[in-house]
C-alpha cells in the first residue's frame, strides 16, 4: 500500500489522457476564486500517468467513480462519487473535482493513503477502499 506524509513523494497516480486535459482547464478557470485548490489539482495532474481508457487500472479514480475511503483521523467509512462541479451535492455523496478532497481522490488506486489538507486547511490521512467506474455493472442481488 503507497501511504505518504508530508515532506514524503505522492503515491503513484493514474489518469485518463482526455480526461486529465478537461480537468486541467476547469483547474486553470477556477485558479482565481480557488487557487489552493486549482494548484494542488494541476500538480496531480503534472506528475500523473496518462492512459487511453483501455489501459487505465480499473481501480483508478476518475471523473464518476464511486470511491469508498477511510478518513484515518475520524475512522469514518465514506462513499463518494467525484463529479464536475456542476453536479456536486455533498448531501447525495457528489463531491466536486475542485474541492480539496476530490483534488486529493483523483487518480488514486485502492489500497492507496495519501495525507492531504482538509478545507480548514489540516493535514488528513484518506485511506482509498475500494473504487467502482461508472461503467461498472452494480452488485447482482442475492
Amino acid at each position: 500500500m503507497a501511504t505518504v506524509r508530508a515532506g514524503c513523494a505522492r503515491p503513484p497516480i493514474h489518469l485518463l489522457a482526455a480526461e486529465s486535459d478537461m480537468v486541467a482547464t476547469l483547474a486553470l478557470q477556477a485558479e482565481h476564486r480557488q487557487p489552493v485548490v486549482a494548484a494542488m489539482l494541476l500538480g496531480e495532474i503534472e506528475r500523473a500517468e496518462l492512459h487511453e481508457p483501455g489501459t487505465l487500472p480499473g481501480t483508478a479514480v476518475t471523473l464518476g467513480s464511486e470511491i469508498a475511503f477511510v478518513d484515518e483521523r475520524t475512522h469514518q467509512l465514506r462513499t463518494v462519487e467525484l463529479v464536475l462541479p456542476a453536479m456536486a451535492n455533498i448531501a447525495e455523496g457528489r463531491i466536486s473535482i475542485l474541492t480539496p478532497m476530490g483534488a486529493a481522490l483523483y487518480g488514486l488506486t485502492a489500497g492507496q493513503s495519501i495525507d492531504w489538507p482538509d478545507l480548514d486547511g489540516h493535514e488528513r490521512r484518506i485511506r482509498i477502499v475500494r473504487v467502482r467506474q461508472p461503467f461498472d455493472e452494480p452488485p447482482a442481488a442475492a
